[in-house]
Parts: C-alpha cells; sequence; structure tokens
C-alpha cells in the first residue's frame, strides 16, 4: 500500500504544512495518495515551545499524489484572496508540476469569470466560488453526479474527482499573477457577522 513518504506529500509534511486532515491515506487506486484538510502557507511567529496555527491557509484541500512522482497530480482549493496564489506556490515549490491540474477558487473573483493563470511552471485554474464549498464546485465544474458519489467512502470520493479532473480540458482566457492583482476584487473579512 502506498505511504504519505513515497509521495510529494513526503515534503509537505516534513514541513508541517498538511494541517487539519480529514482524510490523508492511500486511496485505493495504485500508488495514490491522498489528502483533504488545509495547507499552511504562512506560518505565524512561534516563541518557545507554542504552537500556533498558520497564519494564511488553503482551505478546503482535496489532493492527490502518485508514488514516485515529484509534484502532485491534483489539487484544489480555496484561497479568500486571489492575492494568496503566489504564496501558495512558493510554499508548495517543486510539489507542483507543469502537468498537474490545480484549480483555486478564489473569495474575490467576480462570478462570471474563469482564469488560467500560470505560475511558478504550474498553470492554475483560479474560478470564483458560488457553491460555497470546493467539494461542490469540482462536482459542478466537472460534471458529476452527487448521487454516485454518495455511495462511496473518502477514499473513493477522492479517487473519483481526480480521476475526472486528470481528464480535464476546457480553456480559459490566460491571465498573469500580476493582472490577477488589478482585477481582484476586495477581500472579504471572514469573521464579519460572526457573534462576539
Amino acid at each position: 500500500m502506498t505511504t504519505l513518504d513515497q509521495t510529494a506529500f513526503k515534503q509537505l509534511d516534513a514541513e508541517k504544512r498538511l494541517q487539519n486532515p480529514v482524510f490523508k491515506a492511500a486511496t485505493g487506486a495504485a500508488g495514490r495518495f491522498g489528502f483533504r484538510g488545509e495547507i499552511a502557507i504562512k506560518f505565524a511567529p512561534q516563541y518557545a515551545d507554542e504552537a500556533r496555527p498558520p497564519e494564511l491557509t488553503a482551505d478546503q484541500v482535496i489532493a492527490v499524489a502518485q508514488e514516485g512522482k515529484a509534484g502532485l497530480d491534483f489539487m484544489a482549493a480555496y484561497l479568500l484572496s486571489f492575492e494568496s496564489l503566489k504564496p501558495l506556490a512558493d510554499a508548495m515549490g517543486t510539489t507542483l508540476n507543469a502537468d498537474g491540474k490545480y484549480f483555486l477558487f478564489c473569495d474575490n473573483i467576480d462570478l462570471s469569470k474563469r482564469y488560467q493563470v500560470p505560475y511558478s511552471g504550474a498553470t492554475f485554474y483560479v474560478l470564483p466560488i458560488s457553491e460555497a464549498t470546493v467539494y461542490n464546485e469540482l462536482l459542478d465544474l466537472l460534471y458529476l453526479e452527487r448521487i454516485d458519489l454518495k455511495r462511496l467512502d473518502s477514499a473513493g470520493k477522492v479517487n473519483r474527482i481526480a480521476d475526472k479532473a486528470s481528464k480535464f480540458s476546457d480553456t480559459f482566457p490566460t491571465m498573469s499573477y500580476e493582472e490577477g492583482l488589478r482585477v481582484m476584487g476586495p477581500v472579504r473579512n471572514p469573521n464579519e457577522g460572526r457573534p462576539v
């Protein structure tokens, strides 16, 4: 059975970037390991041995890596701001590759727009988030039926989504990271309206 240490997740795990996993295991597909949780982008300063949560994360992450390959084959994540694409790519380093499928659902992108953003040797599909969760957005984007996935366990769901994402071939207008910074909207306060 494939272990995390045999995949590109090894580097991210060693750097303590794989946070709050709801799934972190072999998927049952030959040589494939999956992860669902958060990826730490920027760590908070630590004093003595206290543990602090990261200052910046990519949330609702769904990702897979193949045994023996240097990069992740597929990743989807939620970013509060498009601006976080650069620090995310920098944090992930060599775990991104040119043939991987990477989907970023950003809270401050125009709901009617979709882009492809080349950065750091990889291409990111940058999409708005309107269905509230990355999981639901992916099902719609990849034309996956919710009823078919309901019967599957966590590993099966990750496999089905990754398989479908690997065949994704739609193209969107290409935009540079710098252009994206100019067109992105204001960043929403995620704590707004929460009881104190």
